[in-house]
């Protein structure tokens, strides 16, 4: 039998003009065997909700630099209840406060990632979070 890779949508959500690093967490997933979506640019809640749902994505990683993260997520957490999705798994990576991660987590967001946070890290989250909902 073959075993379906993990999908991963990696978004950059509102104006955010900074995709270095979400681009550079893509690949590294990729490399680790992910199946990686990457939305580019300057996408909205509902245009990232719409990917998942289509894609059929397993896990959601939010790219955030802009420090709008709180209220992006609540949003996009709503959206994806609204559409029936609310069951991915959920990460935050970027230029996060330590302050804002407890309201991130409280949120229904699986993992939140700073800048600086290891590859090593992000994979084993990812893979621990969708073992253990299958």
């Amino acid at each position: 039998m073959i075993e379906r890779k993990i999908r991963v949508l990696i978004a950059k959500p509102g104006l955010d003009g900074h995709d270095r690093g979400a681009k550079v967490v893509a690949l590294a997933l990729r490399d680790a065997g992910f199946e990686v979506i990457y939305t580019g640019l300057h996408q909205t809640v509902d245009q990232i909700a719409a990917t998942a749902l289509q894609e059929d994505v397993d896990v959601i990683g939010l790219s955030i630099l802009s420090g709008a993260h709180i209220p992006i997520t609540q949003k996009l957490m709503t959206e994806l209840s609204d559409k029936g999705i609310a069951d991915k798994i959920m990460l935050v990576g970027g230029n996060i406060p330590e302050r804002d991660i407890p309201a991130l987590l409280e949120l229904g967001v699986t993992a939140v990632f700073p800048t600086g946070s290891s590859f090593e890290e992000i994979t084993a989250v990812i893979r621990e979070s969708v073992s253990s909902v299958q």
